[in-house]
């Protein structure tokens, strides 16, 4: 931060500015700030390099009206802080800055704090956030992309929030009855994205946008050297009608899931919360097993192919066993009126 205090310094012992401006200093702006020169603020100087932040004008005025040195105040912050000063500095006050000067400042912001984020560099260099980002991938094109960008608000704000909405919706299916505001705690995502993936589950949808999946969890991995290209997808796989069909059964599996959380019998009970708790773990809808399978490797297809069938024909056992269960109920109680009616009968 720049001290308070000011000094007389001379003006042979400063340095040029590293400035914004493409064109340099403007003669018209120097002779117009010479004749209102009492009335301007100190040079805003860089201590460690003495060069001049913000007021050449002002130091070439000075230097107009035959003086020797000038008030100034220091700044005593890192050369890329000095820089984002001059330009701030440049935008609020003074002679304003060209489209072009606020365009190549950005540039250079972005160049030497790649971190920033779009917003945060708008507000330095007096731009829009969609400027910025335009500028953003050919002044960074050399630098590696970090999933972090650093806000205006000085907070470090994550880019891919694929692992956080994957938490999220784990824990909303293990435990449905949840708060959202237990499951913006464990996951650090907003209120509003957590609102999000709620919805997309009971929409049956992923809980992360399409458009919004990380690039690495997106790529399959590179093929070993020498081994063949995987065939192309078959129209089968692909067909776009395969979708609806599928999204519409993980509704209603989704919808059925919530109405047997919220059943008083289950819910109001230990056995019945372990049980639901042991549902939620184990179910699975379409997107849930599609989101994996590219992940499994081709020598490993079999043995993972062999594990889903063993869970598959439990399920199906347990589902059979239930039947069989609501047979014999249905049995017993259609008996018991005719057993009653025949000891009243007696």
């Amino acid at each position: 931060m720049p001290a308070h205090f000011t000094h007389r310094v001379g003006i042979d012992a400063l340095l040029p500015a590293d400035s914004p401006r493409l064109n340099g200093v403007d003669a018209d702006h120097v002779r117009r700030l010479a004749e209102v020169y009492p009335s301007l603020p100190p040079v805003l100087v860089h201590r460690a390099t003495m060069r001049v932040i913000d007021g050449m004008h002002r130091l070439a005025a000075a230097a107009s009206n035959g003086l020797t040195s000038v008030d100034v105040r220091y700044f005593d912050g890192p050369d890329e802080e000095a820089f984002l000063r001059a330009v701030a500095a440049n935008i609020t006050h003074g002679l304003p800055l060209s489209v072009a000067d606020r365009k190549a400042a950005a540039e250079r912001i972005l160049r030497s704090r790649p971190e920033l984020s779009d917003r945060a560099v708008a507000g330095y260099a007096g731009l829009d956030a969609k400027t910025v980002a335009a500028i953003r991938p050919r002044s960074t094109a050399d630098s590696p992309q970090a999933n972090i960008r650093t806000g205006a608000d000085g907070r470090a704000h994550p880019l891919d929030r694929t692992a956080e909405r994957l938490r999220a919706a784990e824990l909303m299916t293990s435990r449905p009855d949840l708060p959202l505001r237990a499951i913006v705690k464990e996951t650090g995502l907003s209120l509003g994205t957590a609102h999000d993936v709620r919805q997309r589950l009971l929409r049956g949808e992923a809980p992360v946008p399409q458009g919004r999946r990380s690039a690495v969890g997106r790529r399959p991995p590179p093929a070993p050297a020498g081994a063949d290209r995987p065939a192309p997808p078959s129209p089968r796989a692909t067909a776009p009608s395969a979708a609806p069909t599928g999204s519409s059964r993980t509704r209603g599996s989704l919808e059925t899931l919530r109405r047997l959380a919220g059943d008083p019998s289950l819910r109001h009970s230990e056995s019945g919360r372990h049980f639901l708790r042991w549902l939620h773990t184990h179910f699975m809808v379409d997107e849930a097993w599609r989101q994996q399978a590219d992940a499994v490797p081709p020598h490993c297809t079999d043995t993972v192919a062999e594990l889903a069938l063993h869970c598959s024909n439990a399920w199906k056992r347990f589902a059979e066993d239930l039947g069989r269960r609501r047979l014999a109920d249905t049995t017993t109680a259609q008996s018991r009126p005719a057993a009653s009616g025949s000891r009243q009968g007696a």
